[in-house]
Protein backbone atom coordinates (compact mmCIF):
# COMPACT_ATOMS: atom_id res chain seq x y z
CA UNK A 1 0.00 0.00 0.00
CA UNK A 2 3.00 2.27 0.99
CA UNK A 3 4.37 1.65 -2.59
CA UNK A 4 1.30 2.53 -3.91
CA UNK A 5 0.59 5.74 -2.07
CA UNK A 6 4.41 6.96 -3.29
CA UNK A 7 3.70 5.91 -6.48
CA UNK A 8 0.81 8.16 -6.93
CA UNK A 9 2.47 10.93 -5.10
CA UNK A 10 5.10 10.73 -8.03
CA UNK A 11 2.70 11.04 -10.33
CA UNK A 12 0.79 14.14 -9.00
CA UNK A 13 4.32 15.93 -8.48
CA UNK A 14 4.91 15.83 -12.24
CA UNK A 15 2.01 16.46 -13.08
CA UNK A 16 1.84 19.31 -10.88
CA UNK A 17 6.30 20.30 -12.21
CA UNK A 18 4.83 19.50 -15.55
CA UNK A 19 5.86 22.55 -17.95
CA UNK A 20 2.86 23.46 -20.38
CA UNK A 21 3.19 25.98 -22.62
CA UNK A 22 -0.11 27.90 -22.27
CA UNK A 23 -0.01 30.95 -24.48
CA UNK A 24 1.74 28.91 -27.72
CA UNK A 25 -1.51 26.31 -27.47
CA UNK A 26 -4.14 29.28 -27.58
CA UNK A 27 -2.80 30.74 -30.08
CA UNK A 28 -3.08 27.22 -31.94
CA UNK A 29 -6.68 27.10 -31.08
CA UNK A 30 -7.21 30.65 -32.53
CA UNK A 31 -4.90 29.72 -35.75
CA UNK A 32 -7.14 25.97 -36.81
CA UNK A 33 -10.48 27.78 -36.42
CA UNK A 34 -10.07 30.91 -37.92
CA UNK A 35 -7.82 29.43 -41.23
CA UNK A 36 -7.74 25.69 -41.15
CA UNK A 37 -6.96 23.91 -44.52
CA UNK A 38 -7.86 20.44 -42.86
CA UNK A 39 -10.97 20.09 -45.21
CA UNK A 40 -9.10 20.77 -48.23
CA UNK A 41 -6.29 18.48 -47.36
CA UNK A 42 -9.26 15.90 -46.74
CA UNK A 43 -10.95 16.78 -49.76
CA UNK A 44 -7.53 15.92 -52.22
CA UNK A 45 -6.87 12.66 -50.14
CA UNK A 46 -10.21 11.56 -50.80
CA UNK A 47 -11.83 13.24 -53.63
CA UNK A 48 -9.11 13.69 -55.85
CA UNK A 49 -7.13 10.49 -54.83
CA UNK A 50 -8.72 7.92 -52.79
CA UNK A 51 -9.40 5.19 -53.23
CA UNK A 52 -5.39 4.48 -52.02
CA UNK A 53 -5.14 0.88 -52.30
CA UNK A 54 -1.40 0.19 -50.76
CA UNK A 55 0.72 -0.84 -54.45
CA UNK A 56 -2.00 1.22 -56.52
CA UNK A 57 -0.47 4.85 -58.39
CA UNK A 58 -3.66 6.32 -56.55
CA UNK A 59 -1.56 5.39 -53.23
CA UNK A 60 1.40 7.23 -54.81
CA UNK A 61 -0.33 10.30 -56.09
CA UNK A 62 -1.50 10.37 -53.02
CA UNK A 63 1.92 9.97 -50.71
CA UNK A 64 3.81 12.48 -53.57
CA UNK A 65 1.05 14.98 -53.11
CA UNK A 66 1.05 14.90 -49.38
CA UNK A 67 4.84 15.75 -49.40
CA UNK A 68 4.41 18.12 -51.78
CA UNK A 69 2.26 20.07 -50.20
CA UNK A 70 3.97 19.78 -46.88
CA UNK A 71 6.86 21.36 -48.42
CA UNK A 72 4.85 24.12 -49.74
CA UNK A 73 4.08 24.90 -45.82
CA UNK A 74 7.82 25.09 -45.22
CA UNK A 75 8.43 22.36 -44.33
CA UNK A 76 12.07 20.54 -44.95
CA UNK A 77 13.37 16.85 -46.29
CA UNK A 78 9.76 15.64 -47.55
CA UNK A 79 10.24 12.70 -49.44
CA UNK A 80 8.85 9.33 -50.20
CA UNK A 81 10.71 6.02 -48.11
CA UNK A 82 10.22 2.67 -50.03
CA UNK A 83 9.53 -0.31 -48.41
CA UNK A 84 9.47 -3.70 -49.53
CA UNK A 85 5.48 -4.97 -50.13
CA UNK A 86 6.42 -7.90 -52.15
CA UNK A 87 3.38 -8.51 -53.83
CA UNK A 88 2.01 -6.33 -56.81
CA UNK A 89 -0.40 -3.64 -56.49
CA UNK A 90 -3.82 -4.11 -57.28
CA UNK A 91 -7.14 -2.05 -58.21
CA UNK A 92 -10.30 -2.25 -59.36
CA UNK A 93 -11.14 -0.43 -62.90
CA UNK A 94 -14.83 -0.93 -63.26
CA UNK A 95 -17.82 -3.48 -62.19
CA UNK A 96 -21.20 -4.01 -63.49
CA UNK A 97 -23.73 -6.62 -62.40
CA UNK A 98 -27.43 -6.91 -63.29
CA UNK A 99 -29.88 -9.69 -61.93
CA UNK A 100 -30.82 -10.42 -66.29
CA UNK A 101 -33.60 -13.28 -65.13
CA UNK A 102 -36.36 -13.67 -63.93
CA UNK A 103 -36.55 -10.20 -63.56
CA UNK A 104 -34.07 -7.17 -64.39
CA UNK A 105 -31.89 -5.40 -62.20
CA UNK A 106 -28.87 -3.50 -61.30
CA UNK A 107 -26.87 -5.12 -58.48
CA UNK A 108 -25.17 -3.01 -55.75
CA UNK A 109 -21.36 -4.65 -54.83
CA UNK A 110 -17.65 -4.28 -54.44
CA UNK A 111 -14.81 -6.24 -55.67
CA UNK A 112 -12.80 -8.32 -53.26
CA UNK A 113 -9.25 -7.06 -53.77
CA UNK A 114 -6.45 -8.92 -55.21
CA UNK A 115 -9.22 -11.87 -57.52
CA UNK A 116 -9.03 -11.00 -61.05
CA UNK A 117 -11.54 -9.80 -63.79
CA UNK A 118 -13.57 -11.56 -65.23
CA UNK A 119 -13.63 -12.45 -69.12
CA UNK A 120 -15.51 -9.83 -70.57
CA UNK A 121 -19.36 -10.00 -69.41
CA UNK A 122 -20.12 -13.50 -68.04
CA UNK A 123 -23.85 -14.12 -68.59
CA UNK A 124 -24.42 -17.47 -66.63
CA UNK A 125 -27.08 -18.80 -63.75
CA UNK A 126 -26.45 -18.73 -60.50
CA UNK A 127 -26.27 -21.83 -57.89
CA UNK A 128 -25.97 -21.24 -53.89
CA UNK A 129 -23.58 -23.68 -52.05
CA UNK A 130 -23.24 -23.83 -48.38
CA UNK A 131 -19.42 -24.65 -47.05
CA UNK A 132 -19.51 -27.79 -44.56
CA UNK A 133 -18.71 -25.83 -41.22
CA UNK A 134 -19.25 -28.86 -38.45
CA UNK A 135 -20.85 -28.83 -35.11
CA UNK A 136 -21.63 -25.40 -32.95
CA UNK A 137 -18.82 -24.68 -30.88
CA UNK A 138 -19.30 -25.52 -27.45
CA UNK A 139 -20.80 -22.83 -25.20
CA UNK A 140 -17.50 -22.11 -23.82
CA UNK A 141 -15.53 -21.24 -26.75
CA UNK A 142 -18.42 -19.58 -28.70
CA UNK A 143 -18.66 -16.96 -25.44
CA UNK A 144 -14.94 -16.28 -25.54
CA UNK A 145 -14.96 -15.56 -29.57
CA UNK A 146 -14.06 -19.14 -30.57
CA UNK A 147 -13.77 -18.95 -34.32
CA UNK A 148 -15.92 -16.99 -35.43
CA UNK A 149 -14.47 -13.61 -34.20
CA UNK A 150 -16.99 -10.99 -32.66
CA UNK A 151 -18.29 -13.98 -30.70
CA UNK A 152 -19.87 -15.73 -33.23
CA UNK A 153 -20.39 -16.64 -36.93
CA UNK A 154 -21.78 -14.18 -39.83
CA UNK A 155 -25.01 -12.65 -39.22
CA UNK A 156 -24.64 -13.61 -35.21
CA UNK A 157 -25.24 -17.24 -36.14
CA UNK A 158 -23.49 -18.99 -33.71
CA UNK A 159 -19.43 -20.34 -34.16
CA UNK A 160 -18.74 -23.60 -35.58
CA UNK A 161 -16.42 -26.38 -34.85
CA UNK A 162 -15.24 -26.98 -38.79
CA UNK A 163 -15.64 -29.99 -40.77
CA UNK A 164 -13.54 -32.69 -40.63
CA UNK A 165 -11.02 -33.42 -43.79
CA UNK A 166 -13.15 -36.72 -44.80
CA UNK A 167 -16.63 -34.22 -44.26
CA UNK A 168 -14.70 -31.83 -46.59
CA UNK A 169 -13.34 -34.27 -49.44
CA UNK A 170 -17.04 -35.31 -49.47
CA UNK A 171 -18.41 -32.21 -49.67
CA UNK A 172 -16.06 -30.87 -52.64
CA UNK A 173 -16.50 -33.88 -54.54
CA UNK A 174 -20.45 -33.73 -54.51
CA UNK A 175 -19.84 -29.73 -55.41
CA UNK A 176 -17.13 -29.50 -58.03
CA UNK A 177 -19.54 -30.23 -60.97
CA UNK A 178 -22.23 -28.42 -60.23
CA UNK A 179 -20.28 -25.02 -60.82
CA UNK A 180 -18.65 -25.45 -63.97
CA UNK A 181 -20.45 -22.16 -65.75
CA UNK A 182 -22.42 -20.92 -62.84
CA UNK A 183 -22.29 -17.74 -60.97
CA UNK A 184 -21.89 -19.20 -57.35
CA UNK A 185 -22.81 -17.36 -54.02
CA UNK A 186 -21.49 -19.08 -51.62
CA UNK A 187 -23.16 -18.97 -47.75
CA UNK A 188 -26.39 -18.64 -47.30
CA UNK A 189 -27.50 -14.76 -46.46
CA UNK A 190 -27.43 -13.34 -43.27
CA UNK A 191 -30.51 -12.54 -41.71
CA UNK A 192 -29.51 -8.92 -40.00
CA UNK A 193 -31.98 -7.86 -37.33
CA UNK A 194 -33.54 -4.41 -36.94
CA UNK A 195 -31.34 -2.51 -34.47
CA UNK A 196 -33.84 -1.10 -31.78
CA UNK A 197 -30.93 0.34 -29.71
CA UNK A 198 -28.54 1.66 -31.73
CA UNK A 199 -24.88 2.79 -29.79
CA UNK A 200 -24.11 6.14 -29.14
CA UNK A 201 -22.44 8.53 -30.99
CA UNK A 202 -20.56 10.18 -28.55
CA UNK A 203 -19.30 8.99 -25.21
CA UNK A 204 -20.29 11.12 -21.92
CA UNK A 205 -17.63 13.12 -20.46
CA UNK A 206 -18.18 11.30 -17.20
CA UNK A 207 -17.57 8.17 -18.82
CA UNK A 208 -14.09 9.19 -20.53
CA UNK A 209 -13.16 10.94 -17.48
CA UNK A 210 -13.79 8.05 -15.31
CA UNK A 211 -11.54 6.17 -18.24
CA UNK A 212 -8.63 8.31 -17.72
CA UNK A 213 -8.46 9.12 -14.19
CA UNK A 214 -4.69 7.96 -12.97
CA UNK A 215 -6.75 7.11 -9.43
CA UNK A 216 -9.22 4.89 -10.42
CA UNK A 217 -8.23 1.60 -10.50
CA UNK A 218 -10.76 0.64 -13.17
CA UNK A 219 -9.41 2.96 -15.72
CA UNK A 220 -8.28 2.06 -19.30
CA UNK A 221 -4.45 1.25 -19.88
CA UNK A 222 -3.99 2.94 -23.20
CA UNK A 223 -6.96 1.52 -25.32
CA UNK A 224 -6.36 -0.77 -28.20
CA UNK A 225 -2.21 -1.77 -27.18
CA UNK A 226 -3.58 -5.00 -24.92
CA UNK A 227 -3.67 -7.98 -27.76
CA UNK A 228 -6.63 -9.24 -28.68
CA UNK A 229 -7.03 -12.53 -26.72
CA UNK A 230 -7.44 -16.21 -27.10
CA UNK A 231 -9.40 -18.14 -28.94
CA UNK A 232 -11.18 -20.24 -25.76
CA UNK A 233 -9.22 -23.60 -26.84
CA UNK A 234 -6.91 -25.40 -28.63
CA UNK A 235 -7.87 -26.46 -31.78
CA UNK A 236 -9.52 -29.93 -32.76
CA UNK A 237 -6.86 -31.44 -35.08
CA UNK A 238 -9.05 -33.37 -36.65
CA UNK A 239 -11.02 -30.80 -38.20
CA UNK A 240 -10.48 -27.97 -40.73
CA UNK A 241 -10.11 -24.18 -39.48
CA UNK A 242 -11.79 -21.77 -41.67
CA UNK A 243 -9.05 -20.80 -43.76
CA UNK A 244 -8.32 -24.36 -44.61
CA UNK A 245 -12.36 -24.37 -45.46
CA UNK A 246 -11.42 -21.41 -47.55
CA UNK A 247 -8.66 -22.53 -49.22
CA UNK A 248 -10.07 -25.99 -50.75
CA UNK A 249 -13.23 -24.14 -51.80
CA UNK A 250 -11.30 -21.76 -53.95
CA UNK A 251 -9.47 -24.51 -55.44
CA UNK A 252 -12.31 -26.12 -55.97
CA UNK A 253 -14.05 -22.98 -57.49
CA UNK A 254 -11.16 -22.64 -60.23
CA UNK A 255 -10.65 -26.67 -60.99
CA UNK A 256 -14.43 -27.06 -61.34
CA UNK A 257 -14.77 -24.04 -63.78
CA UNK A 258 -17.22 -21.51 -62.03
CA UNK A 259 -17.28 -18.03 -63.94
CA UNK A 260 -16.89 -16.11 -60.60
CA UNK A 261 -18.07 -16.29 -56.85
CA UNK A 262 -20.30 -13.92 -54.69
CA UNK A 263 -20.02 -13.08 -51.04
CA UNK A 264 -22.85 -11.66 -48.82
CA UNK A 265 -22.02 -8.56 -47.57
CA UNK A 266 -23.49 -9.65 -44.52
CA UNK A 267 -24.52 -5.95 -43.28
CA UNK A 268 -27.98 -4.23 -43.20
CA UNK A 269 -28.47 -0.67 -44.40
CA UNK A 270 -26.60 -1.65 -47.56
CA UNK A 271 -22.95 -1.35 -45.59
CA UNK A 272 -20.60 -3.35 -48.06
CA UNK A 273 -17.06 -3.94 -46.15
CA UNK A 274 -14.76 -4.88 -49.15
CA UNK A 275 -11.44 -5.96 -48.17
CA UNK A 276 -8.62 -8.09 -49.57
CA UNK A 277 -8.49 -12.18 -50.70
CA UNK A 278 -6.45 -13.53 -48.50
CA UNK A 279 -3.44 -14.80 -50.69
CA UNK A 280 -3.22 -12.04 -52.39
CA UNK A 281 -2.91 -13.42 -55.89
CA UNK A 282 -5.20 -13.39 -58.30
CA UNK A 283 -4.05 -17.23 -59.52
CA UNK A 284 -5.81 -18.66 -56.42
CA UNK A 285 -9.48 -17.45 -56.97
CA UNK A 286 -12.32 -17.29 -58.86
CA UNK A 287 -13.26 -13.32 -60.08
CA UNK A 288 -15.29 -12.50 -56.56
CA UNK A 289 -17.92 -9.87 -55.51
CA UNK A 290 -19.39 -8.45 -51.96
CA UNK A 291 -23.12 -8.07 -52.69
CA UNK A 292 -25.26 -5.87 -50.97
CA UNK A 293 -27.06 -8.33 -47.97
CA UNK A 294 -30.74 -7.09 -49.82
CA UNK A 295 -29.25 -8.26 -53.34
CA UNK A 296 -28.50 -11.71 -52.00
CA UNK A 297 -31.03 -12.02 -50.03
CA UNK A 298 -33.67 -11.75 -52.80
CA UNK A 299 -31.72 -14.14 -55.15
CA UNK A 300 -31.48 -16.62 -53.07
CA UNK A 301 -35.03 -16.55 -52.23
CA UNK A 302 -36.03 -16.56 -56.19
CA UNK A 303 -33.17 -19.77 -56.41
CA UNK A 304 -35.16 -21.30 -53.25
CA UNK A 305 -38.34 -20.63 -55.47
CA UNK A 306 -37.27 -23.12 -58.10
CA UNK A 307 -35.83 -19.88 -60.77
CA UNK A 308 -33.21 -20.23 -62.69
CA UNK A 309 -31.58 -16.87 -61.96
CA UNK A 310 -29.81 -15.49 -64.20
CA UNK A 311 -26.84 -12.92 -63.52
CA UNK A 312 -24.68 -10.96 -65.58
CA UNK A 313 -21.41 -9.15 -64.42
CA UNK A 314 -18.17 -7.26 -66.33
CA UNK A 315 -15.72 -6.77 -63.50
CA UNK A 316 -12.15 -5.29 -64.71
CA UNK A 317 -8.97 -5.36 -62.35
CA UNK A 318 -5.64 -3.87 -63.00
CA UNK A 319 -2.65 -5.43 -61.57
CA UNK A 320 0.49 -3.25 -60.86
CA UNK A 321 3.76 -5.49 -60.71
CA UNK A 322 5.74 -2.13 -59.49
CA UNK A 323 3.54 -1.75 -56.46
CA UNK A 324 5.82 -4.63 -55.23
CA UNK A 325 7.81 -1.30 -53.98
CA UNK A 326 5.29 0.97 -51.82
CA UNK A 327 5.94 4.28 -49.51
CA UNK A 328 5.83 5.81 -46.46
CA UNK A 329 5.51 9.65 -47.13
CA UNK A 330 7.84 11.95 -44.73
CA UNK A 331 8.48 15.71 -43.92
CA UNK A 332 10.33 17.60 -41.12
CA UNK A 333 10.25 20.33 -39.34
CA UNK A 334 13.83 20.84 -37.97
CA UNK A 335 14.74 20.98 -34.64
CA UNK A 336 16.77 23.85 -33.07
CA UNK A 337 19.24 23.20 -29.55
CA UNK A 338 17.68 19.48 -29.86
CA UNK A 339 17.38 18.77 -33.64
CA UNK A 340 18.73 15.20 -32.89
CA UNK A 341 15.88 14.06 -31.01
CA UNK A 342 12.31 13.97 -33.14
CA UNK A 343 8.77 13.71 -32.19
CA UNK A 344 6.79 12.09 -34.85
CA UNK A 345 3.27 12.32 -35.61
CA UNK A 346 1.58 10.51 -37.98
CA UNK A 347 -1.59 7.86 -39.74
CA UNK A 348 -1.81 5.41 -42.38
CA UNK A 349 -2.48 6.84 -45.78
CA UNK A 350 -3.50 3.50 -47.26
CA UNK A 351 -7.17 2.47 -47.51
CA UNK A 352 -9.64 -0.18 -48.96
CA UNK A 353 -11.03 0.16 -52.52
CA UNK A 354 -15.14 0.39 -51.27
CA UNK A 355 -15.12 4.04 -50.28
CA UNK A 356 -12.39 6.95 -50.61
CA UNK A 357 -10.60 6.16 -47.64
CA UNK A 358 -11.91 9.37 -45.28
CA UNK A 359 -12.55 7.96 -42.08
CA UNK A 360 -10.35 5.52 -42.47
CA UNK A 361 -7.76 7.31 -42.45
CA UNK A 362 -7.14 10.21 -44.36
CA UNK A 363 -8.91 12.05 -41.41
CA UNK A 364 -6.02 10.90 -39.00
CA UNK A 365 -3.30 12.01 -42.11
CA UNK A 366 -5.34 15.41 -42.29
CA UNK A 367 -4.98 15.98 -38.53
CA UNK A 368 -1.16 15.57 -38.49
CA UNK A 369 -0.27 17.05 -41.49
CA UNK A 370 -2.34 20.07 -40.37
CA UNK A 371 -0.79 20.29 -36.97
CA UNK A 372 2.59 20.44 -38.31
CA UNK A 373 1.11 23.29 -40.47
CA UNK A 374 -0.27 25.23 -37.47
CA UNK A 375 3.34 25.03 -36.15
CA UNK A 376 4.80 26.40 -39.67
CA UNK A 377 2.16 28.66 -39.61
CA UNK A 378 2.56 30.55 -36.43
CA UNK A 379 6.15 30.56 -37.39
CA UNK A 380 7.88 28.50 -33.97
CA UNK A 381 11.00 26.32 -33.96
CA UNK A 382 10.64 23.56 -31.55
CA UNK A 383 13.25 22.40 -30.12
CA UNK A 384 13.37 18.39 -31.61
CA UNK A 385 12.43 17.61 -34.81
CA UNK A 386 8.80 17.32 -35.63
CA UNK A 387 8.48 14.66 -38.50
CA UNK A 388 5.30 13.43 -39.84
CA UNK A 389 5.13 10.01 -41.47
CA UNK A 390 2.04 8.23 -43.32
CA UNK A 391 2.48 4.84 -43.55
CA UNK A 392 1.53 2.73 -46.23
CA UNK A 393 0.24 -1.51 -45.94
CA UNK A 394 -1.58 -0.75 -42.43
CA UNK A 395 -4.44 -2.55 -43.97
CA UNK A 396 -2.24 -5.47 -44.99
CA UNK A 397 -1.32 -5.91 -41.33
CA UNK A 398 1.05 -2.40 -40.45
CA UNK A 399 3.28 -3.45 -42.90
CA UNK A 400 4.78 -0.01 -43.61
CA UNK A 401 5.45 1.41 -40.18
CA UNK A 402 6.91 -2.12 -38.91
CA UNK A 403 9.08 -1.79 -41.93
CA UNK A 404 10.25 2.73 -41.29
CA UNK A 405 10.29 1.08 -37.05
CA UNK A 406 12.83 -1.94 -38.27
CA UNK A 407 14.83 0.28 -40.12
CA UNK A 408 15.43 3.13 -38.71
CA UNK A 409 14.95 2.14 -34.62
CA UNK A 410 15.39 -1.68 -34.38
CA UNK A 411 13.78 -2.87 -31.08
CA UNK A 412 14.86 -2.05 -27.27
CA UNK A 413 16.58 -5.36 -27.44
CA UNK A 414 18.67 -4.76 -30.50
CA UNK A 415 18.85 -1.11 -30.84
CA UNK A 416 20.09 1.48 -33.56
CA UNK A 417 21.12 4.56 -32.95
CA UNK A 418 17.58 6.17 -33.81
CA UNK A 419 16.10 4.01 -31.19
CA UNK A 420 17.72 6.60 -28.25
CA UNK A 421 16.61 9.66 -30.25
CA UNK A 422 13.00 9.02 -30.95
CA UNK A 423 11.10 10.98 -28.06
CA UNK A 424 7.45 10.08 -28.93
CA UNK A 425 5.03 8.87 -32.05
CA UNK A 426 1.23 10.43 -31.80
CA UNK A 427 -1.36 8.19 -34.39
CA UNK A 428 -4.88 9.00 -34.88
CA UNK A 429 -6.68 6.31 -36.39
CA UNK A 430 -10.45 5.86 -35.44
CA UNK A 431 -12.88 8.07 -37.46
CA UNK A 432 -14.21 11.60 -37.48
CA UNK A 433 -15.00 11.94 -33.67
CA UNK A 434 -13.19 14.18 -31.11
CA UNK A 435 -10.21 13.08 -29.41
CA UNK A 436 -11.60 12.15 -25.95
CA UNK A 437 -8.10 10.74 -24.80
CA UNK A 438 -4.50 9.23 -25.16
CA UNK A 439 -2.90 6.23 -24.44
CA UNK A 440 0.97 6.01 -24.14
CA UNK A 441 3.32 3.32 -23.86
CA UNK A 442 5.50 3.68 -20.75
CA UNK A 443 5.85 3.91 -17.15
CA UNK A 444 2.95 5.60 -15.03
CA UNK A 445 5.35 8.81 -15.26
CA UNK A 446 5.00 9.00 -19.34
CA UNK A 447 1.19 9.79 -19.33
CA UNK A 448 1.92 12.13 -15.78
CA UNK A 449 4.04 14.21 -18.49
CA UNK A 450 1.67 14.36 -21.22
CA UNK A 451 -1.41 15.21 -19.16
CA UNK A 452 -0.52 18.88 -18.74
CA UNK A 453 -0.95 20.14 -22.39
CA UNK A 454 -4.04 17.58 -22.62
CA UNK A 455 -5.45 18.70 -19.94
CA UNK A 456 -5.93 22.20 -21.84
CA UNK A 457 -8.38 21.17 -23.90
CA UNK A 458 -10.66 19.57 -21.46
CA UNK A 459 -13.56 21.85 -22.90
CA UNK A 460 -13.33 19.78 -25.90
CA UNK A 461 -14.03 16.63 -24.85
CA UNK A 462 -10.43 15.66 -24.11
CA UNK A 463 -10.60 13.01 -21.02
CA UNK A 464 -6.82 12.93 -20.10
CA UNK A 465 -4.07 10.15 -20.60
CA UNK A 466 -3.17 6.47 -19.61
CA UNK A 467 -0.34 3.98 -20.26
CA UNK A 468 0.48 1.27 -21.45
CA UNK A 469 2.82 -2.03 -21.18
CA UNK A 470 1.60 -3.87 -24.14
CA UNK A 471 3.94 -4.57 -26.87
CA UNK A 472 1.44 -6.23 -28.86
CA UNK A 473 0.71 -5.38 -32.43
CA UNK A 474 -2.65 -5.12 -33.79
CA UNK A 475 -5.10 -1.83 -34.50
CA UNK A 476 -3.02 0.55 -35.93
CA UNK A 477 0.48 1.79 -36.64
CA UNK A 478 1.08 3.14 -32.54
CA UNK A 479 1.74 -0.48 -31.57
CA UNK A 480 4.62 -0.60 -34.52
CA UNK A 481 6.59 1.54 -32.32
CA UNK A 482 5.46 -0.04 -28.64
CA UNK A 483 6.27 -2.78 -30.09
CA UNK A 484 10.09 -1.78 -30.46
CA UNK A 485 9.74 -0.48 -27.10
CA UNK A 486 9.43 3.10 -27.74
CA UNK A 487 6.62 5.77 -26.65
CA UNK A 488 3.77 5.22 -29.24
CA UNK A 489 0.98 7.39 -28.54
CA UNK A 490 -2.78 6.50 -29.67
CA UNK A 491 -5.55 8.70 -29.43
CA UNK A 492 -9.11 7.52 -28.72
CA UNK A 493 -11.90 8.89 -30.17
CA UNK A 494 -15.21 9.17 -29.81
CA UNK A 495 -17.11 6.55 -32.21
CA UNK A 496 -19.74 8.69 -34.07
CA UNK A 497 -20.69 5.80 -37.00
CA UNK A 498 -16.51 4.32 -37.24
CA UNK A 499 -17.57 1.05 -36.12
CA UNK A 500 -21.09 0.81 -37.43
CA UNK A 501 -20.84 2.16 -40.54
CA UNK A 502 -17.80 3.64 -42.19
CA UNK A 503 -14.72 1.45 -41.32
CA UNK A 504 -13.70 -0.01 -44.63
CA UNK A 505 -16.86 0.16 -46.04
CA UNK A 506 -18.06 1.41 -49.28
CA UNK A 507 -19.90 4.79 -46.99
CA UNK A 508 -16.26 5.80 -46.08
CA UNK A 509 -16.54 8.78 -48.02
CA UNK A 510 -15.75 13.12 -47.32
CA UNK A 511 -19.55 12.98 -46.32
CA UNK A 512 -18.84 11.59 -42.82
CA UNK A 513 -16.26 13.83 -41.76
CA UNK A 514 -17.48 16.19 -38.89
CA UNK A 515 -15.35 19.54 -39.43
CA UNK A 516 -15.95 20.81 -36.35
CA UNK A 517 -14.29 17.57 -34.75
CA UNK A 518 -10.93 17.24 -37.26
CA UNK A 519 -10.24 20.95 -37.03
CA UNK A 520 -10.31 20.88 -32.98
CA UNK A 521 -8.45 17.42 -32.95
CA UNK A 522 -5.57 19.03 -35.49
CA UNK A 523 -5.20 21.92 -32.93
CA UNK A 524 -4.87 19.42 -29.70
CA UNK A 525 -2.20 17.30 -31.69
CA UNK A 526 -0.10 20.38 -32.47
CA UNK A 527 -0.13 21.23 -29.32
CA UNK A 528 0.68 18.26 -27.51
CA UNK A 529 3.54 17.51 -30.38
CA UNK A 530 5.10 21.35 -29.34
CA UNK A 531 5.29 20.84 -25.87
CA UNK A 532 6.93 17.29 -26.30
CA UNK A 533 9.00 18.67 -28.70
CA UNK A 534 10.11 21.23 -26.01
CA UNK A 535 10.35 19.72 -22.56
CA UNK A 536 13.92 19.67 -21.21
CA UNK A 537 13.63 15.71 -21.11
CA UNK A 538 12.23 12.97 -23.21
CA UNK A 539 9.26 11.51 -22.61
CA UNK A 540 10.16 8.91 -19.72
CA UNK A 541 10.31 5.24 -20.84
CA UNK A 542 10.74 1.76 -19.44
CA UNK A 543 14.30 1.10 -18.21
CA UNK A 544 16.09 -2.19 -19.51
CA UNK A 545 15.07 -3.60 -15.93
CA UNK A 546 11.69 -3.07 -16.71
CA UNK A 547 10.52 -2.96 -20.25
CA UNK A 548 7.94 -5.21 -20.61
CA UNK A 549 9.20 -8.40 -22.57
CA UNK A 550 9.10 -8.24 -26.65
CA UNK A 551 6.16 -9.77 -28.40
CA UNK A 552 6.52 -11.02 -31.66
CA UNK A 553 4.73 -9.32 -35.04
CA UNK A 554 1.70 -10.57 -35.62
Amino acid sequence: MKKLIFAMSVSLILVAQEKVDEATSARMRSEELEHSKIMHTLHMLTDRYGPRVTGTPNHEAAAKWAVAEMTSWGMKNGHLEPWDFNRAGWLNESATGQIVAPVRENLKFEVLAWTPSTKGTVNASAIEIVLPQGPPAPAAEDAAGGRGGRGGGRGGAPARLGPTKDEMEQWLAATKDKVRGKIVLVGKAAVIPVNFEPPAKRRSDEQVKAQYDPNNPNGGRGGRGGGRGGRGGEADPNRLTAVQVAEQADAMLIAGGALMRINDAARGEGIIVAQAHRAYDIAKTVPTVILRNDDYGRIERLLEDGDDVKLAFNVVNHIYPEGKTSYNAVAEIPGTDKADEVVMLGGHLDSWHGGTGATDNAIGCSIMMEAARLIEALNLKPRRTVRVALWSGEEEGLLGSLAYVKQHFGTAEDPKPEWFKLDAYFNVDTGTGRLRGAGVFGPTEAAAALRGVFGLFTDWGVGGVSNTNSRATGGTDSTSFNNAGLAGIGMSQDPIEYNTMTHHTNLDTYERIIPDDVEKAAAIIAAAVWNVANRDEMIPRFTKETMPAPVAVR
